[in-house]
């Protein structure tokens, strides 16, 4: 009887490992995506895989100035690091007191340190704003993307059985 008891206890075991080895190769993060979510329901508007180092655009027009206005972060892990800023006249919400360039008629900030390290941005895209996402180069109206509600923007990791869902 021990000789049918122990084959059957070894089998049992070696499913149970093995069940435990697909559970954790299924759940370990295996893809980054940029994430634009709907900040009231959650819902996914757009994921575009990223890497450290994608760049990740904000372009839109000033409420105020009508002036073209362009924001750039990197992705360093999960967090999206602003290093560039894009603007060709001051208003609210602009550096004013800070050291820009002139480069083809705007003035580019950019400056030794981040401006900013956010682990969301939250955006409210505008249609008269028209808010565009660009994504290493791919661009994303973002106004038509989720109908002009507010979003937040993240980096997360996904694990196989996420990017499967």
């Amino acid at each position: 009887m021990s000789r049918v008891f122990r084959p059957n206890v070894f089998a049992a075991l070696l499913v149970a490992a093995v069940l435990v080895l697909i559970a954790v190769a299924a759940t370990v993060p295996i893809e980054t995506v940029l994430v634009v979510e709907d900040v009231e329901t959650g819902e996914w508007y757009l994921t575009e895989p990223v890497s450290d180092e994608s760049t990740v655009s904000l372009e839109y027009t000033h409420s105020v100035e009508k002036s073209r206005i362009y924001d750039e972060y990197h992705v360093d892990d999960q967090t999206l690091v602003n290093t560039r800023m894009e603007f060709n006249s001051y208003g609210w919400g602009l550096p004013a007191r800070v050291d820009v360039t002139t480069v083809d008629g705007m003035f580019v900030y950019e400056p030794s340190e981040p401006i900013a390290e956010l682990q969301s941005l939250s955006v409210s895209p505008g249609r008269t704003a028209g808010h565009t996402l660009i994504v290493d180069d791919q661009r994303y109206d973002l106004v038509a993307a989720t109908n002009a509600s507010d979003v937040r923007i993240h980096v997360e990791q996904r694990s196989l059985v996420e990017k499967i869902l």
